[in-house]
């Protein structure tokens, strides 16, 4: 087939592209951007597009599909072209649906917890020699891509974002999928941007529910209240399946899964880390593996990209970096480093970068999540807040919301530096977090600076 990307250069697209590509077609793509690794991955796949821009006169009617990325616009000229030719235009889920749709799909969804229970899945999979398909939304240790598609396969893992599809499709990407067998790990409201009221929010999450196919299953958190008040949305031959966090314990800083026979090391660690397992364990089973095939593979699971990330360490300090932006996520990384590590100091620094970390109406859920860290420092930059067309923040506003008695707040790069120069590193741990970059600041080489001054 004859499959053109519009807005080739997104985490999802290229990775579906290539693997498109992989399955014999005829992939092209365009963008008007596109960053690494992107670029470099889509050059060694050989479809990478001469030069960037948007070109409508490369659009003809012998394009057989065209598939539409969130960074385009209503407008973008390739797609006003394809519409005017009546091409079919997919959202990249609705065009993985397609090619899974004869497959057993298994979607993992929840506002946490996602990437790592998905990549989880996977790594036992593969540990068990199991041919899949796959859509995760972030690089796992062991897998060369995000995207995988495979004519032999039997089964398909998705990570399920609740995130809009595409410009023209504002359905949750989580929809399209039709799970056989779903999985919600927790619900905690996020995406303010585009669900204004957790009430609409939750929605979403009932919608989901209701989109397992008839017959399939429906994993779920036990221990969160939101996910309970809505399992019984889903069809009556749906099967219902709860799960609570896997007994563990930790002695010496290292976290051990607590079985019937043994205890089993892990390289993973905090208690939303053993309750993403015990789900994950839950999906394993339901594919058909024993507990055994299970616990053997999951002892040299190495954790999800970005989460939990050692950067540096030495004997005194460990500097840490996880993707953990929203309040759930961040109240969750902090209590894990601090079980792990309870006669460590933590110095935990929080960058606010997505639309509702900015929103002055979303900040108020945040109260209380830093409370186990030593010291608390709060970042964020007035030219994202600008870019996003919010209305600005003062850091008393920010502080009033975490709690006024702990906080520090940040709006340059050059002060926060200077605030972690002066504290020390002995004994302590720190923690990076964001879903973004803290204003270009380089935190890798900041992490060797805070190890190095913690030797001396």
């Amino acid at each position: 087939m004859k499959i053109h990307f519009i807005a080739i250069g997104g985490s999802a697209m290229h990775n579906l592209a290539i693997a498109l590509s992989k399955k014999g077609n005829q992939v092209t793509g365009s963008d008007d951007e596109i960053f690494e690794p992107s670029k470099t991955r889509l050059t060694d796949a050989g479809i990478l597009a001469p030069e960037t821009g948007w070109f409508p006169d490369k659009i003809t009617g012998e394009i057989d599909a065209v598939i539409l990325g969130m960074h385009a616009r209503k407008n973008n000229p390739e797609l006003l072209r394809a519409q005017e030719l009546g091409l079919k235009i997919y959202s990249y889920p609705e065009y993985f649906y397609e090619q899974t749709r004869n497959k057993k799909r298994v979607v993992i969804g929840g506002s946490h917890g996602k990437t790592t229970i998905t990549s989880m899945i996977m790594h036992v999979l593969k540990y068990n020699g199991i041919l899949f398909d796959w859509l995760v939304g972030a690089r796992i240790d062991g897998f060369d891509t995000m995207v995988k598609l495979d004519a032999d396969s039997k089964i398909a893992v998705i990570e399920g974002d609740e995130y809009l599809s595409s410009p023209i499709d504002m359905r949750p990407k989580f929809l399209l999928y039709k799970p056989h067998i779903a999985l919600i790990s927790g619900i905690a409201w996020d995406h303010m941007n585009v669900f204004p009221t957790f009430e609409n929010y939750l929605d979403q999450f009932i919608a989901f529910v209701k989109s397992i196919e008839k017959g399939g299953t429906l994993v779920y958190c036990n221990e969160d209240e939101n996910i309970r008040k809505i399992t019984g949305r889903a069809e009556e031959s749906v099967r219902k399946i709860p799960y609570n966090t896997h007994p563990y314990a930790i002695r010496n800083n290292q976290t051990y899964l607590v079985t019937e026979s043994e205890e089993i090391p892990l390289k993973i660690f905090g208690k939303h880390n053993l309750q993403n397992l015990e789900g994950a364990m839950k999906i394993c089973r339901e594919l058909g593996l024993s507990d055994k095939k299970i616990y053997d593979a999951i002892e040299s699971f190495p954790g999800a990209s970005r989460r939990l990330q050692v950067l540096e360490k030495s004997d005194n300090s460990i500097v840490f970096f996880d993707f953990a932006h929203s309040p759930s996520k961040l109240k969750a990384t902090i209590d894990a480093v601090k079980e792990q590590f309870p006669n460590k100091k933590l110095v935990a620094i929080i960058e606010l970068h997505t639309f509702s970390s900015l929103n002055q109406d979303f900040l108020p859920q945040y109260k209380g999540t830093m409370n186990k860290a030593d010291t608390a420092l709060v970042f964020f930059s007035p030219e994202t807040v600008k870019h996003k067309k919010l209305k600005q923040l003062n850091p008393e506003q920010i502080r009033k919301a975490f709690d006024p008695a702990r906080i520090e707040v940040f709006s340059s790069t050059s002060a926060l530096v200077d605030r972690l120069d002066e504290l020390s590193s002995e004994n302590t741990n720190f923690l990076f977090m964001s879903s973004g970059n803290f204003a270009g600041l380089e935190i890798k080489e900041l992490a060797g600076r805070i190890i190095k001054n913690s030797v001396k």
